[in-house]
């Protein structure tokens, strides 16, 4: 088991950034992590994600959804290949510090029998493209509130 995580405090309520968070189609617009999405933000469903991880190669992933609370948690698995060689467990957490406070958490946290051989890499690209990703929807949360 391998776990990365990074957060970013965004000066914008946590309903805010929940809107910016999934609003799929916009992605292409702001984020650079995750430069595709598509599917429907329910427990159960299977999204369709783009990612371009940094210094990586660009990655098409299938997760489904695990658990899924407006404005604070969204929660999916996937896999490369087949389940159990190398899957991982996405969050994005949303924790309101203030009333226009938000502490926006990414974490994954990898298993199966090609973690202890490809984590270390995997996880150093995707700790980078989570803060990339984190920044660039703190600009976009504070700039649309015309901060």
């Amino acid at each position: 088991m391998k776990l990365i995580e990074d957060s970013i405090v965004i000066n914008a309520p946590a309903v805010r950034v929940w809107d910016i968070l999934t609003r799929f189609e916009e992605y292409p617009d702001w984020n650079p992590f995750i430069r595709r999405a598509h599917g429907r933000i329910a427990e159960g469903e299977r999204l369709n994600l783009f990612l371009k991880i940094p210094n990586g190669m660009p990655m098409r992933i299938r997760p489904i959804l695990l658990h899924v609370v407006p404005g604070e948690e969204l929660r999916w698995r996937g896999s490369l290949g087949v389940q159990g060689v190398f899957d991982g467990e996405h969050r994005f957490l949303l924790d309101p510090e203030a009333t226009d406070i938000t502490r926006f958490t990414q974490n994954e946290v990898f298993r199966g029998v090609l973690v202890p051989f490809l984590g270390g890499i995997i996880a150093g690209g995707a700790r980078r493209g989570f803060q990339a990703m984190n920044y660039a929807l703190k600009i976009r949360a504070e700039r649309d509130r015309g901060m």
